[in-house]
């Protein structure tokens, strides 16, 4: 299929008109290779641009949380008899078909979510290059070869859980969906992808993609549903093998809790409160162009996001002054325009809590040194309903300050000075979170000392924001534990199993030493 579009007056005719392209019979869950509609409650779809409801569809409830096991056990049972090359030119072939799909994965993604279409033209890249990536490990599975004392030959192989549960936030669903489901595929599990029912169109998609391009029937699934409803159904039922959860930390928690009593174990990626350090000997310019990525790109719905940004004093009011003349210069607009570099709050309740807490960071004692009005584009249109909140730069966000601990998930960045390096180091751990921060500096030794200081499982020095599906990615404390990237993921979505095999018939089948 194709679809295509053009900036409108109207964005929510467009997201109505790109979504009706994409699924001419409606939008539903994604099951056994079809569109299989819910008979639960209805979910509104909202355009992030202007504030509207643009579609509708089902929950599918229980019933259908059924259905989806039914088929993702079938479906782990059919790929599981594959071998590693076989799924392996399976996943190459999906990678393919995504990449020819690119620009419309994009268009979808940004007619319903909000997104910026140039992000999200490089997040669909991107998941074209998850699939590939994973294909080259899905033939490369080895266990071990075990020394032991006796005649025995005692070897380990690596054996998929079966179906994995995926459960995917609204800020970049697309991108998550295929982070979530080419390492579990690669490593032979089936894989149901339970979308923000806020943001469920491109992961629909995505799983027909790859089950056109030879994925078999029920090996990608996509819950598009509520998560009270058929979420919590999904991550608590015993033909579930792992259950992985990316966003916040109280709904991760009660997942975790929820699936841990089931006795299925979990992956978390949660947030973040990330601290972006620049010392006085930084390339100020590039730090600045750092620090308007780190908070601005994605309107900062992002967990990575640099919310706190920590100066040295001497060149304090120099800096911040320099990122918000940048942050003046940031287009806001339209999200289907290819010169927008800042869109939407993707919800409405979002949009609330990040107002919220600009207000909180002001009572607080924090000083506004960007613009809040909407650019006149945007209030003489029918743009002017929607989520918007202008890029925001707040002084003077101390240590005592809301804004120093909670997460925003806004284009909201927070900034304070700092006179020494152990104070720096300790600002930035002052969180219960841990994924991610940066410093900028030209002192190689004071680089390599406080990316080993901070406590993050993602650090940059000199850059900001930089991830790739062939890295570790995760977090430490509130923000998650386990790893969700790299090839270390992979025994994530695998289990150990020991054969002990005897090498002399004579032996006593049994070993020595028994547990």
């Amino acid at each position: 299929m194709t679809i295509t579009t053009a900036p409108t007056a109207s964005s929510t005719a467009t997201a109505r008109a790109v979504l009706d392209a994409a699924f001419p019979t409606g939008l539903g869950a994604f099951v056994s290779g079809r569109i299989v509609p819910g008979g639960g409650e209805t979910i509104t779809l909202t355009a992030a641009a202007t504030g509207e409801a643009f579609a509708s569809y089902a929950d599918p409830g229980a019933e259908g949380a059924d259905a989806l096991l039914q088929s993702a056990t079938a479906g782990a049972a059919a790929w599981g008899r594959l071998n590693g090359f076989e799924r392996a030119a399976i996943l190459r072939n999906v990678s393919r078909a995504v990449e020819q799909h690119t620009e419309e994965l994009a268009i979808l993604e940004s007619a319903t979510t909000g997104k910026p279409i140039r992000d999200a033209r490089a997040e669909a890249a991107k998941v074209a290059e998850m699939f590939g990536y994973y294909s080259g490990w899905a033939d490369k599975l080895t266990g071990q070869t075990i020394p032991v004392p006796g005649n025995w030959h005692t070897y380990t192989e690596r054996v998929p859980w079966g179906v994995v549960v995926a459960i995917t936030p609204w800020n970049a669903p697309l991108f998550t969906a295929g982070w979530n489901s080419a390492a579990p595929l690669a490593a032979g599990n089936a894989v149901i992808i339970k979308p923000s029912e806020f943001t469920p169109a491109s992961s629909v998609r995505l799983a027909q993609i790859a089950y056109e391009a030879g994925l078999p029937a029920g090996v990608f699934n996509v819950a598009a549903g509520l998560g009270q409803t058929v979420g919590a159904a999904l991550t608590t039922d015993p033909r579930v093998g792992k259950v992985s959860f990316i966003g916040s930390v109280p709904t991760g928690r009660r997942v975790a809790v929820a699936a841990a009593q089931a006795g299925i174990p979990a992956l978390l990626e949660l947030g973040g409160k990330s601290a972006n350090i620049v010392f006085a000997d930084a390339d100020l310019d590039r730090a600045a162009d750092g620090a308007i990525s780190a908070i601005f790109s994605g309107a900062g719905q992002s967990c990575v996001a640099g919310s706190r940004l920590l100066v040295q004093r001497s060149v304090h009011a120099e800096f911040v002054e320099m990122v918000a003349a940048k942050a003046a210069l940031l287009r806001v607009g339209d999200p289907l325009d290819t010169e927008t570099e800042v869109g939407p709050i993707i919800t409405a309740r979002q949009f609330a809590t990040v107002t919220g807490l600009i207000d909180a960071g002001l009572d607080d004692g924090g000083r506004r040194l960007t613009g809040a009005d909407l650019p006149e584009a945007l209030r003489g249109s029918a743009l002017r309903g929607g989520h918007w909140v202008m890029p925001t730069l707040l002084d003077g966000v101390t240590a005592e300050n809301r804004l120093e601990t909670t997460e925003v998930f806004g284009p909201v960045v927070g900034a304070d000075a700092f006179d020494t390096e152990a104070e720096a180091v300790a600002r930035a751990n002052n969180t219960s979170f841990g994924l991610a921060g940066a410093v900028w500096t030209s002192d190689v030794s004071r680089a390599h000392h406080v990316a080993r200081e901070v406590k993050a499982g993602t650090f940059w020095i000199n850059a900001y924001k930089t991830i790739h599906v062939a890295v570790p990615f995760g977090g430490f404390g509130d923000s998650g534990h386990g790893r969700s990237s790299g090839p270390g993921v992979l025994d994530e979505y695998t289990q150990a199993k020991a054969v002990w095999v005897p090498t002399r018939a004579a032996d006593s089948p049994f070993p020595s030493l028994s547990y």
